[in-house]
């Protein structure tokens, strides 16, 4: 899995690309929302157009970042969902938990009210 993180407006927009299997991406994954936080950005999306497959680690990374986010008193966004990640997500119930929007553009519109 690679990460890329760029901004827009007042939200990080953090890219996965690849396989997300959780491991030792998690680990990377919450050092940089931790860092995120630290530096007082707490607006996130996460931009899963680039992801093509994702496991039950996978889903226990994005809950992870997104109870970190949360706690931190942020907001923590996904964007992009390809049809099989949906699936996974309404499969998992997660659907109910995550705020999903179909592009990081439509993501962004909620942080710029």
């Amino acid at each position: 899995m690679k990460i890329k993180t760029s901004e827009k407006y007042s939200a990080v927009i953090i890219e996965l690309k690849g396989n997300v299997m959780g491991g030792e991406d998690s680990q990377k994954f919450s050092e940089l929302l931790h860092k995120l936080l630290d530096e007082g950005k707490k607006n996130v999306i996460i931009d899963l157009s680039k992801v093509k497959f994702m496991n039950s680690s996978g889903l226990g990374m994005l809950i992870s970042g997104y109870t970190t986010i949360k706690n931190g008193g942020g907001k923590f966004v996904l964007a992009g969902a390809t049809e099989k990640i949906n699936s996974l997500l309404v499969i998992t119930k997660l659907i109910t938990i995550f705020e999903n929007y179909d592009n990081v553009e439509e993501a962004l519109k909620t942080f710029n009210k």
